[in-house]
């Protein structure tokens, strides 16, 4: 072989350059070509490719079945070059009821469940399309739509179908590009023909309107929405936004006064299997304390039974907790992000979507009638020869039988066109009968009527609307006869399930010691001595709760702290310090420990002599920080926080000093944060203790010998904010009530 080899042409180019170069075209090719619908049809190319090949096959759906194997060959190997598991993934999805809301293919075998089982092998299942599938590829031999060449050039695809069926909110659609993403969820061709009909009608109708006609999406799953209408509108206008689902449910009455719990149908994409197994753990952990037991006897229908743990259980919190823990409230997305007509990708708004599918739906009409005015009038000029032959059937027979060039002397003689001539030299002889003649002349009169209303189409743009919304009318009398699945709920109450509906109610012993270490110990212990602390350390807060309890803290710097019995460490060792579960501030400490009870009152006083009565419920910490209840000065500290009894009326306040004051409760205000107002008056040191109690049952503190009573106690009545006089005989030199 001879000659000079080719000259290598090497261009010098940045590296940066280069990979944007060529990460742009990748990212353009997976946004056109592979993860976005477009807004016409619905489709993606690969499905786009799925339907047509099978059209190709003749898999219509009054045909038999073939295999998928044969399908998905076709297709990598005509239309679209990539894997065979990818290709046969697609059209399995597109035959799952329980994934597409209307199955554009008809499975026959296995194709999986909603267990998330995978289908069978493409070599054992076999296809067909469906009536929507065969909707949507109506008219594709009328030059409704445009062809390319695939990737080989061998063949022809389409580039859109014509799509009848308004596939894209009908069936949804999910994807991921670069740099983009979609997700559409599917809804009711009956409520979409509805709100097609309207936009034909009124071009420029509300989203209030429009989301009235389509009140959200229609899940093959069913389930209840429970999103609230202004989102749902909100969503629409903006074509952004997510709407949450839950499991429907119903209870069953057994015998004795028990009940159990039937899940009917479960959120849109979840796994039923995946959700027994969350659950079945949960309720391992003992995170489910009102749930006994789940079943699953589901046959050709959906049906989860959920056991009680007895019948006092309220089947509504039941369900609460499952939604809050589990997949049975799910929340589904939409980003409404599609090509567009001229394959440009954006997020389109409900109103737009619609009016894409309606300008696509008025193309393949034009394009349509167009095409069969062009077949009417071609058959017409063939007609029209026809009769002149008939006129002059003698001549015509003569000139075939003597004239070497027969077709040119009936062009001239007859004033022929050529495709009449040639028309006329192919009719067979059976069509010279007379009745061949009557009947061309009653073809000749219907294709000229028919031409006529074509044209008068053609020219009307309301006649071709009323045309559209005939077609979309019979639409929905054909694919709407399924009334909708997914029920519209009211969206769920924001009110927080109470925390012994959430935690398994288990009595426990609280101990906290000296320096802070506590503890939760199974069960209530009778003696509080025998708990064992470590060296050095000793009891300094011991109580009887239950796990569903809250435990209150009042620190030294006015803030109260909230901590849940559940949550603290097991008894068998010395705990855990009660720093590592709250934010308390170096320098402060713990002054009171009680187990939480509603609607309770409590005198918090500082070391100044200043406070005020707080209300229980208004004290609780929702965080690790806890909460500011009493404000504090420079160097005072809160010093006094204790339970106000039921019928206590009067204030008993003792300073360090050791006067002793008691005034009536109606004194000091009530007030959920604040300094509060002045207990009593000191020349120097502060408060020492406050003590609530009845004016009619006089005094009372404790002693080393036990508790001591002072009924004569007028001479310490006064007013708020006076200095007291010194306590009666006996009281501790503690200058404390207990």
């Amino acid at each position: 072989m001879s000659g000079k080899a080719p000259k290598e042409e090497i261009r010098e180019t940045r590296l940066a350059d280069a990979l944007g170069e060529r990460y742009l075209a990748y990212a353009l090719s997976t946004i056109k070509s592979r993860s976005l619908p477009d807004v016409r049809d619905g489709l993606k190319p690969v499905h786009r490719r799925l339907l047509f090949a099978m059209r190709q096959l003749k898999l219509d759906p009054k045909s038999g079945f073939k295999k998928c194997a044969r399908v998905v060959g076709d297709v990598i190997g005509k239309y679209h070059p990539h894997g065979d598991t990818a290709v046969y993934d697609a059209l399995v999805r597109l035959a799952q009821e329980f994934a597409v809301r209307y199955p554009l293919v008809d499975g026959q075998g296995n194709f999986g469940s909603i267990d998330g089982d995978n289908a069978a092998a493409m070599r054992y299942t076999e296809a067909r399309l469906t009536e929507v599938a065969w909707a949507l590829l109506e008219g594709i031999d009328e030059d409704a739509v445009d062809f390319r060449e695939t990737y080989d050039g061998e063949e022809n695809e389409p580039v859109v179908l014509p799509a009848r069926f308004p596939n894209l909110l009908a069936n949804g659609a999910a994807g991921i590009a670069v740099g983009m993403a979609t997700n559409i969820p599917p809804h009711n061709v009956g409520e979409l023909c509805d709100a097609l009909l309207h936009l034909i009608k009124f071009p420029n109708a509300t989203f209030d309107k429009l989301a009235a006609m389509i009140p959200g999406p229609d899940f093959p799953t069913g389930g209840v929405l429970v999103e609230s209408p202004d989102s749902i509108i909100e969503a629409y206008r903006t074509g952004r936004g997510g709407f949450r689902v839950r499991a429907k449910w119903e209870m069953e009455k057994l015998s004795r006064g028990q009940y159990q719990i039937v899940v009917t149908e479960i959120p849109y994409q979840v796994q039923k299997s995946r959700l027994i197994e969350k659950i079945a753990e949960l309720l391992a952990l003992r995170k489910l304390p009102l749930l006994n037991d789940i079943l699953d006897e589901s046959a050709f229908e959906l049906r989860i039974v959920l056991e009680p743990k007895n019948r006092a259980v309220e089947p509504e919190m039941l369900m609460e907790q499952l939604f809050r823990q589990t997949d049975m409230d799910t929340r589904f997305g939409l980003n409404l992000n599609v090509l567009d007509a001229n394959t440009t990708p954006r997020v389109m708004n409900l109103r737009e979507a619609l009016a894409a599918f309606l300008d696509h739906r008025h193309d393949v009409l034009v394009r349509r009638f167009n095409h069969r005015l062009n077949k009417i009038e071609h058959r017409l000029e063939i007609l029209a020869g026809f009769l002149i032959a008939y006129l002059n059937l003698d001549e015509v027979i003569r000139i075939i039988r003597e004239e070497d060039d027969a077709k040119a002397l009936m062009m001239r003689s007859f004033k022929l066109n050529d495709v009449q001539a040639e028309a006329i030299l192919n009719m067979r002889l059976r069509q010279l009968r007379k009745l061949e003649e009557m009947e061309i002349k009653k073809e000749n009169k219907r294709l000229s009527d028919e031409k006529t209303g074509l044209e008068a189409l053609l020219g009307d743009e309301k006649l071709r609307w009323k045309a559209i919304a005939e077609e979309i009318t019979e639409t929905k009398k054909q694919f709407a006869a399924d009334k909708r699945r997914t029920e519209i709920g009211e969206p769920p109450s924001a009110a927080p399930v109470p925390m012994e509906a959430m935690i398994e109610r288990e009595p426990i012993t609280v101990l906290c010691s000296e320096k802070g270490w506590i503890r939760g110990i199974k069960g209530h212990t009778a003696d509080f001595s025998e708990a064992k602390y470590k060296e050095g350390d000793r009891a300094r807060f011991a109580m009887l709760a239950q796990t569903t309890d809250k435990l209150v803290l009042p620190a030294t710097n006015g803030r109260f702290y909230t901590i849940g019995c559940d949550k603290l460490p097991s008894g068998r060792g010395h705990g855990e310090p009660l720093r590592l579960m709250i934010d308390l501030t170096n320098g402060h400490d713990i002054i009171a420990m009680f187990v939480h009870q509603p609607g309770r009152r409590h005198i918090v006083a500082s070391d100044k002599g200043r406070g005020f009565v707080a209300e229980e419920n208004e004290v609780i910490a929702q965080t690790r920080n806890g909460k500011q209840i009493l404000n504090l000065g420079e160097g005072e500290e809160t010093a006094v926080v204790t339970p106000i009894e039921e019928g206590d009326d009067a204030v008993a306040v003792i300073g360090c000093c050791g006067k002793l004051l008691i005034f009536r409760l109606d004194e000091v205000p009530v007030m959920s944060r604040g300094r509060g107002v002045i207990f009593q008056r000191y020349a120097k040191d502060g408060l020492s203790d406050v003590k609530t109690m009845k004016l009619k049952d006089g005094l009372t503190w404790k002693t080393g010998r036990g508790v001591s009573a002072e009924t004569n106690i007028d001479e310490f009545i006064g007013k708020r904010a006076q200095a007291g006089r010194l306590p009666p005989k006996g009281f501790p030199r503690t200058n404390k009530f207990s």
